[in-house]
């Protein structure tokens, strides 16, 4: 097994582009979720390929120029998920972002205020 592929049997969508747009990495959940568009094959495409034209492909550019973190909750086919779509910097340089997409239980969650 390799040092990431324990990633595949998460219930967590991983998704990777770097600072061009360009898809580097998913991992097995996030593919099945992109298969209508390409799926793996979209791995060195631009991650464009994968927002439809419109409010969410002008967002994810917004988002590649803004090189800032980006954090909302989605509702699709009756499932609430989080989407935290975090800059990677590499000794200060920016060099892509990576996009969790995480299911949300049904009803309120805990809220928990920790010290420290």
């Amino acid at each position: 097994m390799g040092p990431t592929d324990w990633l595949d049997g998460i219930e967590v969508t991983i998704s990777n582009c770097d600072e061009a747009g360009v898809t580097r990495y998913f991992n097995a959940r996030a593919a099945k979720a992109f298969a209508p568009q390409g799926g793996y094959d979209l791995l060195g495409r631009a991650m464009q390929d994968c927002h439809p034209a419109g409010p969410a492909l002008e967002k994810f550019e917004a988002l590649l120029a803004s090189q800032k973190l980006n954090a909302y909750t989605i509702e699709k086919a009756g499932q609430k998920k989080l989407i935290y779509q975090v800059p990677v910097f590499e000794s200060g340089i920016f060099r892509g972002f990576t996009e969790l997409a995480l299911p949300l239980p049904e009803g309120p969650l805990p809220h928990f205020v920790r010290q420290g």
